[in-house]
């Protein structure tokens, strides 16, 4: 529901209230002399969404580069080289790993 600011046209008090588009309107039609209502810029929302689906190619291709340049990182696990030979030795080390603190 929306949230209305209204106007005391005596005492000039403003106060904001939440009700819907029908409760406001009788509102205001019980209290024609009494109440008015403030105009209000609209709550507009500017964006939806991940950052990266804004970004272009070029900031994306940095991120590419820096994950090369970091292959153990979050950022590569999410912007790296997807190949299946990049997958195989990210596999491969994970496996060593394991197997290296003794969990296999």
């Amino acid at each position: 529901m929306p949230t209305y600011t209204f106007r005391n046209k005596k005492t000039d008090e403003q106060w904001t209230d939440l009700m819907s588009i029908s409760e406001m309107e009788e509102y205001l039609e019980k209290n024609k002399k009494k109440i008015g209502l403030v105009p209000a810029a609209p709550l507009i929302v500017g964006s939806v969404g991940q950052l990266d689906s804004k970004t272009d190619s070029g900031w994306k291709d940095m991120l590419g580069r820096v994950a090369e340049a970091h292959p153990e990182s979050n950022l590569a696990d999410r912007y790296g080289k997807k190949d299946h030979k990049t997958l195989k030795i990210k596999d491969t080390i994970k496996k060593h790993r394991k197997r290296a603190k003794g969990k296999i």
